[in-house]
């Protein structure tokens, strides 16, 4: 397959409560995840399901001990924080410090921007609700990667791969494609280094925050490539490529791109179209900074050859790879025209990059954000060091859409937008319909009351009649569509129906 792979993405939120700079934001991220539940009829019994989770696994072939784990790498213990299932499929829950979405499984790079966008949604209405709770206090939510004191959190992404594709190789042709990929994703960022001390600006958010190529770690020593391995899927026939360098994206264009041309690449390597003479940097880690610190797109890194290359001559070897790759797949792309318009924007972007960047201030993020602070630049005489740049720089990623800048960006036309809002609307509560999510998430729409927990990988009923709790794996991620079960939960009036119907018991 090309672009159509299961996928999808995980957005941890900044968050501050205005007026108190010294409230917890553990314990804000908890508002805003109960007020959603409880205004949208959530309050229920159901469970997050840890049983199958074990994040200390690792694709290099060993597993990390507890004791040897950071406390933050060890995801598969319920600390009793606000943890919710949607009926879209997705995930709302505090994750440390920050309200957390996990997107459902979808197939296609243009549905992870739905679901995305829905997310978004669920978040503002989350924050405005919580802010209407006497003694909270306005709750602002920010859809970025730093908070600017010298600490950062995520935007992930995953990737469902075939387990049979060693992991050496998807290190190898990964590594500068992630190293460069910034160059269209990256979100835009004042200051350089993790603590913002030099004061300049650069593409990325999350660049100056990693550190070492290959990890398993995400908070601590951040890697380019991260080894966990767990898969929430048959572990004998797949593997999830967890994604943690990509920057959060609000611009509909940048979110497709990121999810789009990852999805290529893999396919060319699960294919073994790419070779062991393909582009190998010198040292990656300091070729990821450097490409983030340039936005004239002009600063070459060295390759392990000795040469060197630019981020945007990376990723046109990338492109050209791809598309050599998928003339010879030729009539067996089974999503050829959806293959085709994710290269028609690719070649586009880069064209536009290379020529000049603000071409694309309506598609990338990264350049929206400089145009605007250039303007401020302009008008105000402001040097890069100036505090009003830094909270333009936040104000961009405000989820208040009176209040964001890339909301009123939007507002006012001058954003590319991918997917319409009704699109969105229904994707808050809708689940995609051609993953598992869709047995999940109507799981959750039409029996709640008998559903006692959740995870990727499984939907645990609580039934009448039944001595034990009754767990039903869905271990294919394309099985539990809605061309398999839609029927079926149209004639099942209640849960024991369901469950009957699909075990025979």
């Amino acid at each position: 397959m090309t672009v159509r792979r299961i996928q999808g993405s995980e957005v941890e939120y900044g968050i501050a409560v205005q007026g108190q700079p010294q409230a917890n934001p553990m314990v804000a991220a908890t508002h805003v995840v109960n007020a959603y539940a409880a205004a949208h009829g959530l309050t229920r019994r159901a469970q997050w399901d840890y049983e199958e989770e074990n994040p200390l696994r690792d694709a290099r072939g060993f597993d990390l001990s507890r004791e040897a784990a950071d406390p933050s790498q060890l995801t598969d213990e319920d600390l009793g924080l606000a943890n919710i299932i949607l009926t879209n499929g997705a995930r709302l829950y505090v994750d440390h410090a920050h309200p957390e979405y996990s997107g459902p499984e979808v197939t296609t790079p243009l549905d992870v921007v739905r679901w995305e966008k829905a997310g978004e949604a669920v978040m503002r209405r989350g924050a405005e609700l919580a802010g209407q709770i006497p003694g909270v206090g306005p709750i602002v939510l920010y859809k970025n990667n730093v908070d600017n004191k010298g600490a950062s959190y995520g935007a992930h992404e995953n990737y469902l791969m075939r387990r049979d594709v060693p992991f050496v190789q998807i290190v190898r042709h990964l590594t500068p494609f992630f190293v460069s990929r910034q160059v269209m994703c990256g979100a835009g960022r004042v200051g350089q280094e993790q603590d913002g001390s030099v004061h300049a600006f650069q593409l990325s958010q999350r660049a100056d925050y990693f550190e070492v190529e290959v990890g398993l770690e995400t908070t601590l020593k951040r890697p380019i490539i991260n080894t966990r391995d767990e898969p929430h899927a048959d572990p004998k026939k797949y593997r999830r490529l967890h994604v943690i360098i990509g920057d959060a994206n609000l611009a509909d264009v940048a979110l497709y791109l990121k999810h789009g041309t990852t999805s290529v690449v893999l396919a060319m390597i699960e294919d073994g179209f790419l070779n062991e003479e393909e582009v190998e940097l010198a040292d990656p880690v300091r070729a990821l900074q450097t490409i983030s610190h340039d936005p004239t797109l002009r600063v070459a890194v060295e390759r392990a050859d000795g040469r060197t290359i630019t981020g945007l001559e990376l990723q046109w070897h990338y492109f050209e790879k791809a598309r050599t790759y998928l003339d010879k797949l030729g009539d067996a792309d089974p999503v050829a025209e959806q293959t085709s318009a994710l290269m028609d924007r690719w070649e586009s972007v880069l064209t536009r990059l290379e020529r000049d960047p603000m071409e694309c201030v309506r598609e990338l993020d990264w350049v929206a954000k400089l145009s605007l602070l250039e303007r401020y630049r302009e008008r105000d005489g402001l040097d890069w060091d100036d505090a009003k740049l830094h909270l333009v720089d936040l104000q961009y990623h405000d989820v208040r859409t009176g209040k964001g800048l890339f909301h009123r960006l939007d507002q006012a036309g001058r954003i590319e937008r991918l997917v319409t809002d009704a699109e969105v609307l229904d994707a808050v509560s809708e689940p995609p319909r051609d993953t598992r999510a869709y047995f999940r998430g109507k799981c959750l729409e039409q029996y709640a009351s008998q559903i006692a927990a959740a995870s990727w990988d499984s939907v645990i009923f609580d039934l009448p009649g039944y001595d034990s709790l009754q767990r039903v794996p869905t271990m294919e991620p394309l099985r539990g569509t809605a061309e398999h079960v839609e029927e079926l939960f149209a004639r099942s009036g209640t849960a024991t129906e369901l469950f009957a119907a699909i075990t025979g018991r």
